[in-house]
C-alpha cells in the first residue's frame, strides 16, 4: 500500500479503536474511496457515479437524490436527502466525531447500517435521521461515546437471524415515532468503557422476535448504567420468552413509563448481580411481572398490573395504584418496604368463598393509601377473618376506595384488627345498608307516591268539573310532583315527578243532571336521586273512571275514583367503591279514591268547601335482582290515607260569560299503613310511610268562554318521613 493511501486512512484506524466489537473494515478496498480535502465541499446526485466517500477535516458532502456505497463522516458534515447507501463493507455509514442529518433515505448493510461514535480525540458525534430506514443483518444502528443520535420516524431494523435493531453502547438515543426491529434482542445497552447511556423513546413501536425488548448488559465492560423513557404510546414488545427490559451481569437500568397512551405488556427482570427500578407516571401502566426489582415508583394515575403472585424490594406510591392480576384472580404482593404519599391498591375478591388479594408489607410503612374492593351482590362468607392488609410497622394508614365496599345487602368499611395493629380486616360491626338495597327498598317504596300523586291532579280537575256539572267535555292536564322521603321511612330519597293526564266525562241522563262520569287515562315519569351515584326511574301508566255528584240546593258532594296502574321500574347503582350495577321490574297497582264535602256559598261569592277523603292502593309485590347478584323480594305494598280539610275561594263575574275563581285550601293527612316488608338476600327491611302531615294549596280556575275553561293548582305539604316541597298542575277542559 503506497504512503499517501496509508496517510487518507489513519483517522478510520483511529475511531476504530473505540468500537473493538466493530469489524476493523470499512469499506471493500478503502484505498478506492473519494476522500474529501480538508474543507471540501461536494454535491452528488441521481446521476452521479456510485462511489465510497470518506469526509475529512470539515469537508462536506451533500447528496439529493443520490445512490452511494459506504460513507464515513470523520469530523465532517453530511447531508443525505432522499438518498441510498448500499454499503459493500462493514458500515452503510460512519459518523466519527462529526455530523449528519439524513431525510428520507434508505442505508442498508450487510454488517451494520449506521455508526454514530466518539473520534480518537473523543469528539463526540451528532446525527438526525428523519423519515428514512436503516438496516444491518447484524445491526441496524450502534452509537458509542457520548455521541447522540435523534431518530423521527425511522425504521430501524436488525435483518440476521440474532441481529439486533440498536446497540447503545453509550451516548444518547432519541426515537420519535418509526420502530426499532431485531430478531434477537430488539435493543441492547451497554458494554463500553462510558459508563452511562440514554435512550428515549417517545411514540417508537420497539420488537423482539426472538429475545428482549430491552437488554441491559454490562458485556464485561465496567459498569453500565442505563436511563430509559418509554413516553406518549411507545410499544415494547418481545418474544413468548424474552423481556420488555432485561439487566443483567451488573449492569443497572432506570426505566420511566409515562403518557396516558402508553401501555406496556410484559414482564421486567433483573439477575441477581443487577439492579432495576422502574417510575411510571402519568397515567401510563405496565402489565407483566417484576424479578428483582429494587425500586418501583408508581405516581400521578399510573398503574402497574400484577400478573401472578408479586414481590417489589421498595414501592412508592404518589398517586399513582397497584392492580392485582384481573377479575377472579387472586394473588399476594409482598413489599419490603413502602413509602409515598399514597395511592390505590386494587384488589379482587370473592368473599362467598373467603377469597381476598392480600399486601403484605415486611419492612416499614408509610403514606396514606387507599384499598378498592370489588362489590357483590351476593352475600358474603366470614369477611372479618381474613386480614387485606399486613404491615410489619410504620405509621401507613389504609381506607376503602368510597369509604367502604357493597357485599350483598350491607357495605363494610376497613378497620384495624383490636388485637393486632398491624393487620386491617373489613368490619363487620359497623356495616351500613349497601346502595343497592338502598335503591330496592326505594323503588318498592315508591309506587304509591307516584299513585297519589297522578291522584291528586285528578282531584283538582273534580273540583272544576262541579262547576259546570251539567255538561260533558274533554280535558287534558300537564302536572309535576317533589317528594323528599327521610331515612325514617326505610331508606331516603328524592322522587321528581311529572306527567299528563287526560280525559272525557258526560252527565248520567238520571239524576237530574246531579251525576256525571268518565274515563281517564295518563302517564307519569318519577326519577329517584339516592345521592352518591344512585338513581331510578319509575314509568307509569294508568286508566281509570271517575264520577262525581253535586246537589245544587244542599252544596253536598261526592266524588269517587278507581284507578290502574302498571309500574316499569328500574334502577341505576353506584355502589361504594364506584362499582356499577343495575335492575329492573314491572309490576301493577290498583286503588280507589272516596271523597265527600259540602260547597257552602257565603256572600259576595265568596265560598267555603270543608271536606273528608279516603284513598288506598294495592301494588303488587315482586322479586327481581340486580346484575351484581343482589336478590330482591317485596311483598305486595298497601297504602291507606286519610284526609281532612278546606277550601275557600271566591267568584269574580267579568263579564261576557268569562269568570275567575281563586282559591286556599289546607289539610291534615294520615298514612295508616306502616308494615311493607322487602326481603333483601334474605334480610328483612320495613319500608314504612306511616304518619300525619299538613297539606297547603293554592289555585286558579277561569272561564274564559262557555266552552273553554282553564285551572292551575300548587301544592306544598311537610310532615312524618315525607314533605312534598312543591306539586304544580295545569289543565284546559273544553265543552261540547
Amino acid at each position: 500500500m503506497s504512503k499517501v493511501k496509508v496517510l487518507k486512512l489513519q483517522p478510520l484506524f483511529r475511531a476504530l479503536k473505540l468500537l473493538p466489537v466493530i469489524p476493523l473494515m470499512f469499506v471493500a478496498d478503502a484505498g478506492y474511496a473519494r476522500v474529501l480535502n480538508p474543507e471540501e465541499v461536494v454535491d452528488i446526485d441521481s446521476t452521479t457515479p456510485v462511489d465510497n466517500y470518506v469526509l475529512n477535516g470539515d469537508s462536506t458532502l451533500n447528496a439529493e437524490g443520490a445512490t452511494t456505497r459506504d460513507i464515513m463522516v470523520n469530523y465532517s458534515t453530511l447531508n443525505l436527502n432522499n438518498s441510498s447507501v448500499q454499503a459493500t463493507g462493514a458500515i452503510g455509514v460512519w459518523v466519527v466525531g462529526g455530523w449528519a442529518n439524513i431525510t428520507g433515505s434508505n442505508i442498508a448493510s450487510d454488517r451494520t447500517g449506521l455508526v454514530v461514535s466518539n473520534d480518537a480525540n473523543g469528539l463526540s458525534s451528532s446525527a438526525t435521521v428523519s423519515d428514512s430506514s436503516i438496516s444491518g443483518s447484524e445491526t441496524g444502528v450502534k452509537v458509542n461515546g457520548t455521541s447522540e443520535l435523534t431518530l423521527v420516524r425511522t425504521t430501524v431494523t436488525g435483518t440476521g437471524a440474532t441481529a439486533r435493531g440498536l446497540e447503545l453502547f453509550a451516548g444518547t438515543v432519541k426515537a420519535i415515532g418509526g420502530s426499532i426491529t431485531g430478531n434477537g434482542d430488539a435493543i441492547r445497552i451497554g458494554g463500553s468503557q462510558y459508563s452511562n447511556a440514554t435512550l428515549v423513546l417517545s411514540g417508537t413501536t420497539v420488537q423482539s422476535s426472538g429475545g428482549s425488548a430491552i437488554l441491559v448488559d454490562t458485556l464485561g465492560q465496567g459498569p453500565t448504567t442505563a436511563n430509559i423513557s418509554v413516553l406518549d404510546g411507545a410499544q415494547l414488545s418481545s418474544a413468548p420468552d424474552g423481556y420488555l427490559m432485561n439487566v443483567r451481569n451488573g449492569a443497572e437500568a432506570n426505566l420511566r413509563v409515562g403518557g396516558s397512551n402508553t401501555h406496556l405488556v410484559g414482564d421486567i427482570n433483573a439477575d441477581g448481580t443487577s439492579t432495576a427500578n422502574v417510575v411510571l407516571e402519568d397515567f401510563a401502566t405496565l402489565t407483566g411481572h417484576l424479578e428483582n426489582v429494587q425500586s418501583l415508583a408508581v405516581n400521578s394515575n399510573a398503574r402497574w398490573v400484577m400478573e401472578g403472585d408479586g414481590s417489589v424490594e421498595n414501592l412508592s406510591l404518589n398517586g399513582g395504584g397497584v392492580q392485582f392480576g384481573k377479575p377472579g384472580e387472586f394473588y399476594t404482593l409482598k413489599v419490603e418496604n413502602l413509602s409515598g404519599a399514597g395511592g390505590t391498591f386494587y384488589m379482587y375478591n370473592d368473599f362467598t368463598q373467603g377469597l381476598v388479594n392480600t399486601l403484605t408489607v415486611t419492612g416499614t410503612a408509610t403514606g396514606n393509601h387507599s384499598i378498592k374492593l370489588d362489590s357483590m351482590g351476593t352475600e358474603p362468607v366470614a369477611v372479618g377473618s381474613t386480614p387485606v392488609v399486613h404491615i410489619a410497622s410504620g405509621d401507613a394508614s389504609f381506607g376503602l376506595v368510597g369509604g367502604g365496599v357493597s357485599l350483598g345487602a350491607f357495605d363494610y368499611d376497613l378497620v384495624q384488627h383490636a388485637g393486632n395493629q398491624q393487620d386491617w380486616f373489613l368490619d363487620t360491626s359497623s356495616k351500613v345498608i349497601s346502595p343497592g338495597t338502598r335503591s330496592v327498598l326505594a323503588l318498592f317504596n315508591t309506587a304509591p307516591t307516584v299513585w297519589y300523586g297522578e291522584l291528586s291532579t285528578l282531584r283538582s280537575r273534580m273540583g272544576e268539573l262541579r262547576t259546570n256539572a251539567d255538561k260533558a267535555g274533554g280535558w287534558v292536564r300537564a302536572y309535576g310532583n317533589k317528594f323528599d322521603v327521610s331515612a325514617s321511612s326505610g331508606v331516603a330519597y328524592q322522587q321528581v315527578q311529572q306527567g299528563l293526564s287526560f280525559g272525557a266525562d258526560a252527565p248520567l241522563p238520571v239524576g237530574d243532571g246531579q251525576w256525571l262520569v268518565g274515563v281517564l287515562g295518563g302517564y307519569s315519569k318519577s326519577d329517584l336521586d339516592l345521592s352518591r351515584g344512585t338513581s331510578g326511574t319509575v314509568n307509569s301508566y294508568y286508566v281509570g273512571a271517575y264520577t262525581t255528584w253535586l246537589d245544587e240546593q244542599s252544596g253536598y258532594y261526592f266524588d269517587g275514583v278507581l284507578k290502574f296502574n302498571r309500574f316499569q321500574n328500574s334502577s341505576d347503582v353506584e355502589l361504594t367503591g364506584g362499582d356499577k350495577t343495575k335492575g329492573k321490574y314491572n309490576n301493577y297497582g290498583t286503588g280507589a279514591s272516596l271523597e265527600f264535602g259540602r260547597h257552602i256559598k257565603l256572600t259576595d261569592d265568596y265560598f267555603v268547601e270543608p271536606y273528608a277523603q279516603i284513598a288506598g292502593v294495592v301494588i303488587q309485590g315482586k322479586d327481581y335482582d340486580l346484575d351484581n347478584g343482589l336478590s330482591a323480594d317485596g311483598s305486595r305494598t298497601h297504602s291507606l290515607l286519610a284526609k281532612a280539610g278546606a277550601t275557600a275561594g271566591r267568584n269574580f263575574n267579568l263579564g261576557e260569560g268569562k269568570t275567575v275563581q281563586p282559591y286556599l285550601r289546607a289539610a291534615y293527612v294520615h298514612e295508616f299503613a306502616n308494615n311493607n316488608k322487602v326481603e333483601v338476600n334474605n334480610y328483612t327491611f320495613n319500608n314504612d310511610l306511616s304518619g300525619s302531615r299538613g297539606e297547603l294549596g293554592a289555585g286558579v280556575a277561569m272561564t274564559m268562554t262557555d266552552k273553554v275553561s282553564l285551572h292551575a293548582d300548587f301544592d306544598y305539604s311537610n310532615g312524618d318521613k315525607i314533605e312534598q316541597p312543591w306539586g304544580a298542575n295545569v289543565g284546559l277542559r273544553y265543552l261540547w
